[in-house]
């Protein structure tokens, strides 16, 4: 691996960690928003915490993940790989849960949120599952 590839790696690692941190704390935000009163100082502060940390973290390192990792499969010649085509259909479905989670910022900002405390606990942890899939399909590569 030359050092073009290892700088696109650490890209991709400090993107894929960046994301999935915004990915695991969205969720949690939503907890505890969902049991806060609407328009409440405390709502109001959720939404901007919301807010920030999706467009100024999450949104942006998927963006990357996505970028660096396409590129590093096409220079490592992986596209061909079984595992990589799990891989990519679980960072799909991650992409999925990333724009249901945009969905559910946009309907906190316009207090107009449907889904209990419970549920948000429940979906917290879906993306920790799929991590650890994709993190088994690298190291591993079956």
């Amino acid at each position: 691996m030359n050092s073009i590839d290892l700088w696109i790696k650490v890209l991709h690692i400090v993107a894929v960690i960046s994301w999935m941190a915004g990915m695991l704390y969205l969720p949690r935000l939503f907890v505890y928003h969902a049991e806060a009163e609407p328009k409440s100082a405390t709502s109001e502060q959720f939404k901007v915490m919301e807010r920030r940390l999706l467009r100024g973290i999450v949104n942006p390192a998927m963006i990357a993940v996505w970028i660096t990792g396409l590129l590093l499969a096409w220079r490592e010649g992986y596209f061909l790989s079984p595992w990589l085509h799990a891989k990519l259909a679980l960072v799909l479905l991650l992409t999925g849960l990333h724009g249901f989670f945009s969905a559910r910022v946009r309907a906190f900002a316009e207090d107009r949120n449907r889904h209990s405390s419970r549920f948000y606990r429940i979906i917290n942890e879906a993306p920790t599952a799929i991590m650890i899939l994709v993190v088994f399909l690298v190291v591993m590569k079956p």
